[in-house]
């Protein structure tokens, strides 16, 4: 006599949380690329690669491993800001004529002026999602607001302090994501809250 057993096995394959790589990543781009708007720098060139491998890859893979972990808040947010800077920092690529004079001179800084529109929608419904979050996100969250419409004014010249409304945001958000990784980090690291987040507001959960 034989017998035939079929056994299932589920296995499950442990993640550690992303959201500090992300952070980092949307710290160090924000971080320089506000010294530039500030005129603490000057020039685009070394600020291009930040963008790309901190604001947009560092991001992307916090993006990948947090719908790894079915956290489609933390999946999208991180994945749609980091084609926000593949795509700022292909727009710089052209201004420097980096793909040849006829795109740098067809440029018209108004398109820009949409794609920042259209983000800041994007980061309005997001802030709401932030605020289930904690409050160092939710800070975060409005802070990329303010700057998405500074930039936005500043593309359409609708303002002429709009540029430095953008350069002081986009410092403190640098500010505010360093902290939230460090955060992330050693709050994991010790199994206790070593830099307080503070506690979502509740309001829709």
């Amino acid at each position: 006599m034989s017998m035939s057993t079929h056994d299932s096995q589920k296995v499950s394959i442990s993640v550690a949380d992303p959201s500090a790589l992300g952070l980092l990543g949307l710290a160090m781009v924000t971080f320089v690329a506000s010294s530039q708007k500030l005129g603490w720098t000057v020039g685009l060139s070394f600020v291009i690669p930040w963008a790309i491998f901190l604001g947009a890859f560092a991001q992307l893979i916090a993006c990948l491993y947090d719908f790894k972990h079915n956290n489609i808040f933390g999946a999208t947010a991180f994945g749609g800001y980091a084609f926000f800077w593949f795509g700022v920092a292909s727009s710089w690529l052209i201004k420097l004529g980096a793909f040849g004079p006829a795109l740098a001179a067809a440029t018209d800084v108004r398109q820009l002026g949409f794609a920042f529109l259209g983000y800041l929608i994007f980061s309005l419904f997001m802030t709401i999602g932030a605020i289930e979050t904690n409050k160092v996100l939710l800070s975060i969250f409005l802070l990329i607001d303010v700057l998405l419409a500074a930039l936005a004014a500043d593309a359409f010249g609708l303002s002429h302090s709009a540029h430095t409304i953008a350069a002081w945001t986009e410092l403190a958000i640098a500010l505010f994501s360093f902290y939230g990784s460090g955060a992330v980090v050693l709050n994991t690291h010790f199994g206790r809250t070593f830099l307080p987040t503070g506690k979502p507001l509740g309001i829709f959960k």
